[in-house]
Formats: structure tokens, C-alpha cells, sequence
């Protein structure tokens, strides 16, 4: 089975996000995409970051109703700090018969040179890249790479900042969440302060 693993802190995850995650799924031969709720840092300032446990509940609320999109908690179990190359032969060695593959914004592509051991990344998995709004050129060294598949996603430009604050300031964001998740949200008086 082909996974996709898109991390993000999911804090909350929105409507972005499910276009992003059911594209990759539809569309780049991806059998499944799983969440991965990345853990909040023991070594940083908490901020407006919600428990591990409701950002994992809000996922699985968002996506109970895509069979192709699953949610993961596996970094949780990890030793913090954690690192994504850390991640992946932990879920090799637990799955050995899948292949797990990254997804990530081409922002993030442009600075993977500065993950650690970036190159036994590119090595061992494929990436899939969705477009993002920005000037940057490419790094060199990833164009034409034979595991990088740049793929024509819609872009997709709603932050978790962004509803955060609105939820803050007493704006509907409604229309940026699924139903469940602004649910969720309500009931547990989250971002409000």
C-alpha cells in the first residue's frame, strides 16, 4: 500500500487541509493519506497550541467521512524532539509493507535541505509537493529530482492562524471548518481568549 503522511500540528485542521489531503489521495496514486498530528514540543512555549489529544479528535472528526484519509498519532509515542526521517523508520519498521511517502507545501520543499539527514529522506521515500503561493524559486537541487513529484493541487490559502484569531476576535469561520470540527470547537470554548 502507497501512504502519503501529511504532518501538521492541526491546530485546527480546516478545509484546506481536506482539499489538500483528498487531492493527494485522488489524484498523485496514493492508496491512503494519514494525518499526522504532529505532538506539541515539551521544549516550547505551549501558545495557543490545543492538547495533543483534541488536535488527534478534531482529525478524526474531519476525516471520518473520507475512507482514504486516516488519522495518525504515532509521533506521540516517539521521544521528543522528533524528526521526520526518525518517524518514517519507525513506521517502515512497524509496516514493512507499505511505502510511505511525504507530502508537503513548496514552501517547505524549499528548506529541506535543512532537515536532518534530508538526503536518506530523499533516498528512501518520494515526496509529493502541492503549490503554494509564493515568490521563491526552487531550490536546484530538487528540480527534475526523480522522487520529488510536484503535483497540480489547488492552492489553498487558509491558515490556522488565521481561524484561530477569527475565533478570538467572535468572527463565523464556520465556512473554513468541517461541520464537525466548528462542532467541536463550540462546545469546547477553544481559541476564544
Amino acid at each position: 500500500m502507497k501512504v502519503g503522511l501529511y504532518f501538521g500540528t492541526f491546530n485546527p485542521i480546516h478545509t484546506g487541509h481536506l482539499i489538500i489531503a483528498n487531492h493527494m489521495a485522488e489524484y498523485s496514486g496514493l492508496d491512503q493519506i494519514w494525518m499526522v498530528v504532529t505532538p506539541h514540543n515539551p521544549l516550547k512555549k505551549k501558545s495557543t497550541l490545543l492538547e495533543d489529544h483534541h488536535r488527534l479528535q478534531m482529525v478524526f472528526l474531519a476525516t471520518e467521512d473520507y475512507p482514504k484519509l486516516k488519522p495518525s498519532d504515532v509521533e506521540f509515542r516517539l521521544p521528543q524532539p522528533n524528526y521526520t526521517v526518525n518517524t518514517l523508520a519507525h513506521l517502515q519498521e512497524k509496516f514493512p509493507t507499505h511505502e510511505f511517502s511525504l507530502i508537503m507545501g513548496e514552501d517547505n520543499l524549499n528548506s529541506l535541505h535543512k532537515w536532518k539527514n534530508y538526503d536518506v529522506l530523499l533516498q528512501n521515500h518520494h515526496i509529493y509537493v502541492y503549490p503554494r503561493i509564493s515568490t521563491d524559486k526552487l531550490n536546484p537541487e530538487f528540480e527534475n529530482h526523480p522522487k520529488i513529484h510536484m503535483i497540480d493541487a489547488p492552492v489553498v490559502e487558509i491558515s490556522s492562524t488565521f481561524i484561530r484569531n477569527g475565533v478570538k476576535e467572535g468572527k463565523n469561520v464556520q465556512p473554513l471548518l468541517p461541520h464537525k470540527v466548528w462542532q467541536y470547537i463550540e462546545h469546547n470554548l477553544f481559541y476564544k481568549k
